[in-house]
């Protein structure tokens, strides 16, 4: 069930509700991963579930920190970046004039 707010202060309430998938592996060497995913993505609950079992291994932590991590945080900063100039090209400055007779 997902939960909102009015005005993000009022009280909260029940919006709808959204499907998770979920997803647990065990590898060979004893690491559990486990993963929830918005919607219906076996595929990327799965992947998801595999990184952070390996991130538990000292070996594989430092790779999967920079071959997986990094790349999807870079990403996420560039969209964020493009929607925050999207908004500021929309951006006016009113200002009000002082007409003389005031």
């Amino acid at each position: 069930m997902l939960r909102g707010r009015m005005g993000a202060t009022g009280a909260a309430f029940n919006l709808g509700e959204a499907t998770v998938t979920r997803c647990a592996v065990r590898l060979k060497t004893g690491e559990e991963g486990h993963a929830y995913v918005l919607g219906r993505n076996a595929g990327h609950a799965h992947r998801a579930a595999l990184c952070d079992a390996l991130m538990q291994r000292p070996d594989d932590a430092g790779s999967i920190r920079q071959d997986v991590l990094s790349p999807i945080a870079d990403a996420i900063r560039a969209r964020q970046q493009l929607a925050a100039g999207k908004a500021a090209a929309t951006k006016v400055d009113f200002f009000t004039l002082v007409r003389g007779d005031v």
